[in-house]
């Protein structure tokens, strides 16, 4: 059994970024679910290991990692997946890719966020789901265009995975489930197959690691 412990949500955009590093890195672990819906986040087991109350969390070589782009950034630099190029000036524009999800789209479109819009509108009609394609349509329809500044061959920057299809792909399930429209951005729909074939993505995907009910 792996020593290895991600406590995580099959949903959770942050989680299914870590699930994929690690299916990268192919590194066996075990999940144990935190329930997010049900506010195990909150619970005083759960702050012990984040005092954000975030998940994921991450126990690996001796430690207890929190923040998906900081656990990525371990598992790069541990495990050598390559991630993001070396050389300055082009590991900037791959970063930059990758932040305009992670940092802009995610935070406001997370369940937190999403709830309390829905509470401050008195739950009006068409929330959270609303929020969510305000938010999600936009800031892809910009990750669309700035995909021109690289090639696709087949992934958002390259041949090799990297940091910036690990979140897109998480936000593309989440597009989905809000149906955001997707039709004229051939350039993601593209990195999006090519990564539904690639096993690491595949075996990450929240259908496959929702837990049994």
């Amino acid at each position: 059994m792996s020593d290895v412990v991600l406590y995580d949500y099959w949903r959770s955009s942050a989680s299914y970024r870590v699930r994929i590093a690690l299916n990268l890195a192919g590194i066996a672990y075990n999940s144990v679910p935190v329930d997010l819906t049900k506010g195990e986040q909150r619970s005083p087991e759960h702050l012990g290991r984040n005092p954000q109350g975030l998940v994921p969390v991450l126990a690996i070589d001796g430690l207890q990692l929190t923040q998906s782009l900081a656990i990525l950034d371990y598992l790069d630099q541990t495990r050598g997946l390559g991630l993001l190029p070396k050389e300055p000036a082009a590991r900037a524009k791959a970063l930059a890719l990758a932040h305009s999800i992670a940092v802009d789209i995610h935070p406001v479109c997370n369940l937190q966020v999403a709830r309390h819009a829905t509470a401050l509108s008195g739950g009006a009609e068409g929330m959270p789901g609303d929020w969510m394609r305000h938010f999600i349509r936009p800031g892809l329809m910009a990750f669309e265009k700035l995909l021109e500044g690289f090639e696709q061959a087949p992934y958002c920057t390259g041949r090799t995975p990297g940091l910036a299809d690990i979140c897109l792909i998480p936000q593309i399930y989440n597009a989905r489930r809000w149906e955001v429209k997707l039709s004229d951005m051939p350039r993601i729909l593209a990195i999006e197959a090519a990564c539904a074939e690639h096993p690491a993505f595949a075996e990450a995907h929240p259908d496959v690691c929702r837990p049994a009910d």
